[in-house]
């Protein structure tokens, strides 16, 4: 069956058993890797793209519930936000192994794009499902302030 949705800003049409999560016709329909599988449950943020402008778990969520909508991943972000983000982890030097980083951007995009001046507390809340396992939370903290300091600026 069909699905189609915008995804990266393009119209783009997936033939694909509707209940097949959207993360795996991401990477393997769409060949677009950026987005990482982690858990398999919505549990630590690897998979986090952007549904309607909303971070959101796309291992969990069928191909069917975006029909219509749009969805943006790692490889579509192209607002102030999500540069100045990108900006600030490199700057920063936020990753060490890398393989979260990908969700972590996402969440902390879509926290800037609906709070361009976000205290700890709300750092903490929008990126509370995002799990570092190299523990580097301090500079993804860190980073979110530069990032909306930057566009501030």
């Amino acid at each position: 069956m069909a699905t189609s949705f915008e995804l990266n800003g393009k119209p783009t049409t997936l033939d694909a058993d509707p209940t097949m999560p959207l993360l795996w016709a991401i990477r393997e329909l769409a060949g677009l890797t950026g987005t990482k599988f982690g858990c398999g449950m919505a549990l630590c943020g690897a998979c986090t793209v952007h549904l309607d402008g909303k971070a959101t778990r796309s291992c969990v969520m069928p191909l069917s519930a975006v029909a219509g909508r749009k969805v943006t991943t790692i490889e579509g972000l192209g607002t102030t936000p999500a540069k100045a983000v990108q900006a600030a982890w490199v700057k920063l030097q936020v990753p060490q192994c890398g393989y979260c980083q990908s969700g972590q951007i996402m969440s902390a995009t879509a926290l800037l794009e609906s709070n361009p001046a976000p205290t700890d507390d709300d750092i903490d809340s929008a990126m509370s499902g995002n799990i570092c396992r190299c523990a580097t939370y301090s500079r993804i903290r860190a980073a979110i302030h530069a990032a909306a300091d930057s566009i501030k600026a």
